[in-house]
């Protein structure tokens, strides 16, 4: 595999141009038989250069380690070679492809082994300030250095499966501090359950993947439908109650369902890091774009702080990038427990506001179920608010709201007429900018039309970021 990349189809697609085949490592420590090691060697722990193959992602810089080379260490040229070749991506606007398989920082080399990580993160950083994409494919083993800087830094990263990755090995640990790790970390299932990486991927997958990573192959978006509908509105219900009940139907798509519907392409970003909210790098129309998007079927239905920072990192991966962010909104709020409540809700709600308020690319909401409370609102606040015809958003669940002001959750029916959470009723408080049929090609449509027109507008609108889309429809409160 060495030198080259995946192909899905059994082909190795191999570099058209290597780069900085001529350095070599030196013996700065004069580290005892070193140099009579490095003599042996006729490549170092890494290499880059250009690969262009319209089946494995397009035009791309890649940066693949070794670990026949001293256990892929990174001494001080692997360091200079990756730094030289995020600047050199930088320089032509290209995206970089990161393929690891590194023990870590090279022991024999000392500190000037360790400084290339802080070399290798400010190169990744460059590279990314300029808007351009990273994606890492961590191979086994990972870890050490090259984990804890480069690797990690890369803006999309997935694991082969039965991979070891962590930052210290597994030997390292279990010998320094007594503990077994085995099954409670550095492996790819682990990684992937604490939101390490985004995806476990086999070999096969590779590829694949790091096409619709890189927005040059559509994979599209697979999710489970619910049944028919097996709880819909009462005919006699009517009015506001009526609609809650609506919004509300066992089997009624919800967010995931219409974000399937809307893209053409999705690539997960940590998926197993909350159920209830799913963010992706997806093609909508002719856009490449952030979606974010509930599943109220899933899990609570109720994002927790842990979702809520994953889609404050897919809100700034989209600015950084450029792209329009795209969120489909159906949940009764964010999870109101005690281990939600510590792990800081309330923090990561506001810093989900502030991420949407500050982002500088087009932002674009559909409200399709249910918005319930600032945990819906947080991931809705955009440039264009819709709602479908038979969707509410609210203050508070109607429940709630009678428990509070009626000490009688049973008077829901009632309190609902008083909230004004219907779609008329938020059209006409000026708080959402147009109604939609109720299905998901209309909402498709809708969102498509609003992405359209914004671009076309230049972006996201006059003085982003220290004014509120709201501030016309808040005075509608002042006397």
């Amino acid at each position: 595999m060495y030198g080259q990349v995946w192909h899905d189809r059994g082909v190795l697609a191999s570099f058209i141009e290597e780069w900085d085949l001529d350095l070599r490592s030196g013996d700065p420590l004069r580290f005892p038989g070193y140099t009579e090691k490095l003599a042996e060697l006729d490549h170092e722990s890494v290499r880059t250069g250009l690969v262009d193959d319209p089946d494995a992602g397009g035009r791309y810089v890649l940066v693949e380690g070794d670990f026949e080379v001293f256990g892929g260490s990174m001494g001080v040229v692997h360091g200079e070679k990756v730094v030289r070749a995020f600047d050199r991506a930088t320089a032509a606007g290209l995206p970089v492809v990161v393929v690891t398989r590194s023990g870590g920082a090279r022991m024999q080399e000392g500190m000037v082994s360790l400084i290339q990580m802080a070399r290798t993160a400010a190169a990744i950083g460059r590279h990314g300030a300029a808007g351009l994409l990273s994606v890492a494919v961590h191979r086994s083993p990972t870890t050490g250095g090259v984990f804890a800087s480069y690797g990690s830094l890369a803006d999309v990263r997935a694991v082969v499966e039965g991979s070891t990755i962590g930052f210290a090995g597994p030997r390292v640990v279990e010998q320094t501090t007594g503990e077994d790790v085995t099954g409670r970390s550095h492996s790819a299932a682990t990684a992937f359950e604490a939101g390490l990486v985004d995806a476990v991927l086999t070999e096969d997958e590779v590829v694949g993947w790091v096409a619709a990573a890189l927005g040059s192959d559509d994979r599209p978006l697979a999710v489970y439908r619910p049944p028919t509908p097996l709880r819909p509105a009462p005919e006699e219900t009517s009015g506001a109650w009526a609609e809650v009940l609506r919004a509300r139907a066992m089997g009624r798509p919800t967010g995931i369902h219409h974000a399937a519907d809307a893209t053409t392409s999705w690539t997960e970003l940590g998926e197993a890091v909350d159920p209830s909210l799913r963010v992706g790098l997806a093609t909508i129309g002719s856009h490449r774009t952030v979606v974010v998007a509930t599943d109220r079927y899933a899990g609570s239905g109720r994002p927790g702080p842990a979702g809520y920072r994953l889609a404050q990192r897919g809100i700034a991966l989209a600015g950084r990038m450029g792209w329009p962010v795209v969120s489909f909104v159906d949940t009764p709020g964010a999870e109101p427990g005690s281990e939600a409540e510590n792990d800081a809700v309330a923090g990561e709600i506001a810093r989900t506001f502030a991420a949407m308020a500050d982002v500088a690319t087009p932002t674009v909401s559909a409200c399709v179920g249910e918005g319930g409370s600032g945990g819906a609102l947080a991931i809705a606040a955009s440039d264009v608010m819709l709602v479908s015809e038979h969707a509410i958003f609210s203050v508070i669940g109607p429940e709630g709201a009678a428990a509070i002001l009626e000490r009688d959750a049973a008077k829901a029916p009632e309190v609902a007429e008083h909230l004004r959470l219907t779609s008329t009723d938020l059209i006409a408080l000026g708080i959402v900018d147009r109604v939609v049929g109720d299905t998901p090609a209309a909402m498709t449509e809708a969102v498509v039309s609003a992405l359209d027109d914004l671009v076309d507008r230049g972006g996201a609108g006059e003085d982003r970021g220290r004014r509120s889309r709201f501030d016309a429809a808040s005075t509608r409160g002042l006397t």
